[in-house]
């Protein structure tokens, strides 16, 4: 992304707020383990119906501002993601959930006003669509601050991280410009999502939304550079397979929406973990062998274990959805205990490779 460095902070200043995001995600997948039945220890109570706030706000929420803060090389947008962990660690120490929604709508502000910011020196497409999605997370935020259920705000915050995305990856096209007609079907898709987000956070618009995520899916498969670099070798070649593989799950995700009469009980648990694992979490395996060492100056040599993570989180998927397709609770909640395993050996992988990064250094 485009940056402006003027006044950065070190990495031992950007350790800690990673740190916070990574103890979001260790709640909140402990959080769902024990929506699925799993007995699993949790700091309180109120964590049990929080793990999708943890997930979108507390972890990606913050890894996402984190990088955008880096990217942007102001001291005030790292308020950003510091925000927003405090937020999920408030959650687990059992303060009122209006105190961690509080801080996370905090956090989101921060994040578009930087988005908005660049966006105000470079006015690209990619750049609109990104302040576009952290416009839609601070807008699920404040409606959830405001008492909104969960379920009535996660279109909104689904928008943050489709849109996020799929910004960064209009941005790398740039090496493959699309035509410009691709980019007047990209902008039609980008207003049936954001309008299919509104009328979703007020009780309709399902139809829109889906038709929305399937324009998306099927636009990503069609124009991101990945089709051509997954036919090179090493971290290239695994980047495009955590892509596709994602676009792939997007796909699917969508359909069932289009195909679900209403979205509750196995189908809403089976849409949002297609979109949200599924298709969120292959982007975070795919990029974080590049944003992890530019955020904390670290090498991450590639692999050829990178897949094995990446490999559980399709299989442990499946399972999942399979469960709820078959109307299987233990299958449903197997599927849930291989998802947890699956972002285990990411870290475990992720952990593996900095190592083997510090010991090419001192050879």
């Amino acid at each position: 992304m485009t940056t402006v460095r003027s006044a950065n902070l070190g990495v031992p200043f950007r350790l800690p707020l990673l740190i916070l995001g990574f103890v979001s995600l260790a709640s909140g997948v402990l959080a769902g383990l024990a929506r699925l039945g799993w007995s699993v220890p949790l700091p309180s109570a109120q964590i049990v119906l929080l793990h999708g706030p943890l997930m979108v706000c507390g972890f990606l929420g913050t890894v996402i501002g984190l990088e955008r803060a880096v990217a942007l090389g102001q001291r005030w947008a790292y308020a950003g993601p510091l925000f927003t962990g405090l937020g999920g660690v408030s959650l687990l120490l059992g303060f009122p959930i209006s105190a961690g929604a509080s801080a996370m709508a905090l956090g989101s502000a921060v994040l578009l006003a930087g988005t908005t910011l660049i966006m105000l020196r470079q006015r690209e497409l990619f750049l609109i669509t990104m302040a576009f999605g952290a416009a839609s997370w601070l807008a699920g935020n404040l409606l959830w601050l405001t008492g909104a259920p969960v379920h009535g705000v996660v279109a909104l915050w689904i928008n943050f991280l489709v849109l996020t995305i799929a910004g960064e990856r209009l941005e790398l096209s740039r090496f493959l410009p699309p035509s410009p007609v691709a980019k007047q079907i990209f902008a039609a898709i980008l207003a049936t999502l954001l309008a299919g987000g509104i009328f979703s956070a007020a009780g309709s618009g399902t139809a829109i939304y889906g038709i929305g995520l399937l324009g998306l899916a099927l636009w990503l498969l069609r124009q991101d550079i990945a089709r051509r670099t997954i036919k090179e070798r090493g971290l290239t070649c695994f980047i495009a397979v955590c892509l596709l593989s994602g676009y792939a799950w997007l796909t699917l995700g969508s359909i069932m929406l289009l195909a679900a009469a209403g979205l509750s009980g196995a189908a809403y648990d089976a849409v949002l973990h297609a979109i949200l694992f599924g298709f969120v979490f292959s982007m975070v395996f795919g990029h974080a062998p590049i944003i992890f060492p530019a955020v904390v100056r670290v090498k991450m040599p590639y692999h050829w274990t990178f897949y094995l993570p990446l490999l559980v989180l399709h299989a442990s998927l499946l399972v999942r959805l399979a469960g709820d397709g078959l109307a299987l609770p233990g299958l449903r909640s197997l599927g849930g205990l291989l998802n947890a395993a699956a972002l285990v050996f990411f870290i475990l992988s992720t952990v593996s490779s900095v190592i083997r990064g510090f010991r090419a250094n001192r050879n």
